[in-house]
């Protein structure tokens, strides 16, 4: 990742809004995550969105399937950031939005990965390979 100091302030270049950032604790996660899905689980980037404006919020990430329907929406926290049930509910409430089939939840130390259905979520050890449905 390539960054920079602006009047003393850290910066890294977001790849997917392809300019400058301000590199804060949540930032770095983030960034971490989404290089990790690229590079090594091969998840398509150009098919990842940042900061994806929803109704009167904004949501952290989405992974698209190729017809650019949601597939994963994720959240990030700053490593100090207990994932917690409020965290969890946050990202439930993004998804009554969005109705994503998987929901992640990450803070550098812990992820959560839940498939959602109707009315429940079932907790994975690991993330869905790209379109795996």
């Amino acid at each position: 990742m390539q960054t920079k100091v602006i009047d003393n302030k850290q910066y890294v270049f977001c790849d997917w809004r392809r300019k400058f950032v301000r590199l804060t604790p949540e930032e770095w996660v983030r960034q971490q995550f989404l290089h990790r899905l690229v590079e090594e689980l091969n998840y398509p980037a150009a098919r990842i969105g940042v900061e994806v404006p929803l109704t009167d919020k904004r949501a952290d990430a989405i992974v698209y399937r190729p017809d650019l329907t949601p597939f994963i929406l994720l959240e990030f926290k700053a490593d100090t950031v207990p994932l917690t049930q409020t965290v969890l509910d946050q990202i439930v409430v993004y998804n009554r939005q969005l109705h994503v089939p998987y929901l992640v939840l990450h803070n550098g130390h812990q992820t959560i990965i839940a498939r959602v259905y109707e009315s429940s979520l079932d907790y994975l050890d690991a993330l869905p390979p790209y379109l795996c449905e």
